[in-house]
């Protein structure tokens, strides 16, 4: 299991079982932990969407904080579910996506929804969504979905920036 998918395991089990933070000791800390990135945590039971939180900057020192954050915000405070029980934990699967930084683009051209995540701004409303996901397999798509994250009407004019992601499961 990689470090930071054990991470955000060790970090939910602990939140949810005991509301306590996990606090990683130095020793257990790989290398890409100390960098500063923005980071999504995603949890999924059988294949299906649990909770997923993320940060595209920082908001943490570093990618340890942010995974720490993120995979407790994705098992207690995602909207779209209710908090993680104890007796779902046995059946978690994690997903721990490092992020680049975003790079404005000039338009969809420049975008591959295989690729490149991306963050469309309008209006003081900004939505993301990242690469590679299931069923979103054009760039009009994912931007309609991120324009609809961000709760910005159909044919309005956004800013669209791209970002690429390491993901580790």
């Amino acid at each position: 299991m990689h470090p930071l998918v054990k991470l955000a395991k060790n970090t939910v089990e602990l939140y949810v079982r005991e509301g306590k933070v996990l606090l990683p000791r130095d020793e257990d800390r790989a290398p890409e932990m100390g960098e500063r990135a923005g980071v999504f945590v995603c949890l999924k039971i059988r294949g299906m969407l649990r909770g997923c939180i993320g940060t595209f900057e920082p908001r943490e020192p570093d990618v340890a904080g942010e995974v720490i954050r993120n995979s407790i915000s994705a098992a207690t405070c995602d909207p779209r579910f209710s908090c993680v029980r104890p007796d779902e934990l046995e059946y978690i699967e994690y997903t721990v996506d490092v992020l680049t930084s975003p790079e404005q683009v000039k338009g969809v051209a420049d975008l591959d929804p295989k690729r490149y995540g991306v963050i469309v701004q309008a209006r003081g409303r900004r939505g993301l969504l990242l690469p590679d996901l299931e069923g979103v397999d054009t760039v009009e798509d994912q931007v309609a979905i991120a324009m609809q994250k961000a709760g910005i009407a159909p044919g309005t004019p956004v800013t669209l920036s791209r970002f690429e992601v390491k993901r580790h499961h």
